[in-house]
Order: structure tokens, then sequence, then C-alpha cells
């Protein structure tokens, strides 16, 4: 295998050749996997070449016929798909020699005002991604039922808004069709302020169940918390990354999102403190406690890839970008399974900082402070562990037992 710096392009391509191969070497590719596509890369120019184009003039039909062209010529590349040349393609992308695809224009009127509903989330509400999705497939679901609305959406009334939010209790449990009752009224709300509705229908929304009965809060117990710390291999990088990852869960109870979002300029050793991003793109402050500061630099100086990339938790292979809010939940998936644990999520971690914090002596206050919740009502679901100091308080049922 030639070294990528033996690799020759000729062609239209032949400009962006030495560029694209520091952007490999920054990502962290190796050698044999940047020689592919840098051979690629002098393969596709040669195409370009042959048919007198440009590297303007390059789209995805182009790529998706010399992806054809490359799978009858050659026996290396009968495996070859249009996906092996997004790196390429990213990085022309990225320098503006190759024009980013067209977005699709919203055909429908429902289209367009959910287009509209999104923009409005992300510029005026700033929401999360996460969120703005989630808000958009309520939307989404509540808009087609207006095939069945006499006037359209001009005369919406309450009776459709009740029979929406009833069709999907139908379906949802307790703590979905909570997140369909706050995703309709963000909708109507908007509706109205738009001009597209005469009256706010916000208050038709009827109330979802503010609470479910499962018992005491889901933590994870301390010795198992533990069992999870422990199987990690602290002689591999990948072993470092996810003992710091999972140690920031456990002990400053944050969300995927948010270990996600986590970059290393978040990181103030001298204060002792870590910038974290929350919900509403809220910024704050919380300390850094000895041993999650000790994980943290442990990984960064014996485990973390240097390169571009200013993610705080990267990809074990490259690219090494950060991860999203779904890989921090496979690391503890995957911590689960080499501990022998049932599988939990992420936000199960949440609640064992929690109760952890309440075990200790830490009252509500704090604990909500520590978790960024806006209600202190969200903070209090943890007040029903400590069964001792409820029953102090609790009443005696009337023409019970004292």
């Amino acid at each position: 295998m030639h070294k990528p710096s033996r690799v020759e392009v000729a062609g239209p391509l032949a400009a962006f050749a030495v560029g694209f191969r520091r952007e490999l070497a920054g990502r962290g590719y190796s050698r044999s996997r940047a020689t592919g596509l840098l051979l690629l890369m002098a393969r596709l120019s040669r195409w370009l070449a042959e048919r007198g184009r440009e590297a303007g003039e390059l789209s995805d039909v182009d790529l998706e016929q010399f992806v054809s062209h490359r799978r009858v010529v050659s026996r290396d590349d009968r495996q070859l798909t249009a996906r092996a040349m997004t790196p390429l393609l990213e990085y022309l992308r990225g320098l503006g020699v190759v024009p980013r695809p067209v977005p699709v224009v919203a055909l429908t009127p429902r289209e367009q005002l959910l287009d509209a509903f999104v923009a409005y989330l992300a510029a005026e509400r700033g929401l999360a991604d996460s969120t703005i999705g989630n808000y958009r497939s309520v939307a989404a679901r509540f808009l087609v039922t207006g095939s069945d609305w006499l006037d359209g959406i001009a005369g919406l009334c309450a009776e459709q808004v009740s029979a929406f939010v009833l069709a999907e209790a139908a379906r949802c449990s307790a703590g979905s069709l909570n997140n369909v009752t706050t995703g309709l009224r963000a909708l109507l709300r908007w509706l109205h302020v738009e001009g597209h509705t005469p009256m706010s229908l916000v208050g038709a929304v009827p109330a979802a169940p503010g609470w479910r009965d499962d018992g005491l809060p889901r933590a994870v117990a301390a010795d198992q918390i533990g069992r999870l710390l422990a199987s990690c291999d602290r002689r591999t990088n990948v072993g470092r990354r996810d003992l710091a990852m999972l140690t920031v869960l456990a002990r400053l109870g944050l969300r995927a999102g948010e270990v996600a979002a986590l970059n290393v300029d978040d990181l103030d050793w001298r204060a002792g403190e870590i910038e974290v991003r929350g919900k509403g793109n809220r910024r704050e402050r919380l300390p850094l406690p000895v041993d999650v500061g000790r994980a943290i630099a442990e990984y960064c100086r014996r485990g973390r890839r240097r390169g571009a990339c200013r993610s705080l938790f990267l990809h074990a292979h490259a690219p090494y970008v950060g991860l999203s809010h779904t890989g921090v939940n496979q690391v503890v998936a995957r911590a689960c399974e080499r501990a022998g644990l049932s599988r939990v999520g992420a936000h199960r971690l949440r609640h064992s900082a929690a109760c952890a914090m309440r075990a200790a002596g830490a009252p509500l206050l704090e604990i909500g402070q520590a978790l960024r919740h806006r209600d202190v009502s969200v903070t209090a679901h943890y007040a029903r562990d400590d069964q001792a100091a409820l029953h102090a308080v609790a009443r005696p049922w009337p023409g019970g037992a004292a």
C-alpha cells in the first residue's frame, strides 16, 4: 500500500489534494484509510478530466455514476458505495468548491407551516435539536388531522384539540403524553401569535398526568455504580474515555446530550469548575469534584486523540469527532454488559447522582441547583427515597390506626 504522500492526484481536483491529505491526518485517519481515500480522489479527478468537467460541476448524480463505473472497471472497487466518498465530499463542500445540496422546498401548505414552526423554535426559543424534533413530530401528527377541519386551520376549535389529545392518550404512556401536550401547546401558542388562529387554544389542551406512581426514584445502587466504573479498562484509550464519561454522569448528574456537548474549553482547571450547556442553550458552571477531574484529566492526557475537534469525548475510531447523545447512551449500555448488570440509560445515572446527594443530607434546593431544575416540584421527586423523613411528616389515614 502506498503512503498518503505518494498518491498523485492529477486533473480538476489536484489543487485540493494537499489540503485533503492534511485534513485526513488531522482527523486521525490511519495511513491505509487515508491512502484509500486519496486514491479515490485521484480516480475521481481523472474521471472528471476525461469528461471535461470541473470540480465545481460535481454533483450527487456524478458521484453515483463514478461509483457505478468503478464497480465495473475495478475488482477492488466492486463493493464501493457513494457513502465511501463522504469524507472527500464534505471536505470539498467545506471549501466551497462543490455546492451543498439544495434543501428540499416544502411544497404543501402544511409542510411550509411545519418549516416555519421549526425555524421559530430554533431561532426564537433556542431549543435543543432533540426537543425541536419532538415538537415537530407532534405538530405534524396534529396538522394531519386538519383534513377533518371544516374551515381549515382558521376554524380550529377546542373540541378538535381535545380529540387529538385523547387519540394520543390511547397509544401513549403517561410520560409520552406529557411530551405531546407540551409540544401541542407550543404549536398552538405560535399559531395564534402568527395570526393563523383567531384565538389562543392553549387552554384547550387537556392536562396530562403530572407524575406516574412508579415507586421510588429509579436510581442505580452505589455498588452497581462501582461495578460500572470498574468495568472500564484503564489501560486502553477507550477505557479511559468511558471511565471519565461514566464518572461525569454518575457524579454530576448531567444529561446524555449535555455530556455530548462538552468540549475541552468548558473545563476551568484553575477554578475547579466545568461549564454545562443545558436545556434552552443555558450555560451554567458546576464545581468539578476531585474524582471527576482526575478521570477527565487522565483521559485527556493519555486517551484523547489530539486534533482539531474540540469536543471532549471523541469517537474511538476515525474520524475523531464528538460523540452524540446516542453514543453516550451506548457507552453506558456497553458498561452494563461488561459489569453483568441489566441495561440502563444514561438518565438513570442522573437519578443516581440525585439520590446520592439526598442520602448525603443535601437539601432539595441544593439538589435542584446541581441538576439545574427550573421547577422545585421536579426535584421533589427525589424526596420519595427518604422514607424516614416522609414517615415523620405523613398524617394518619382517616379512620386508620394512628
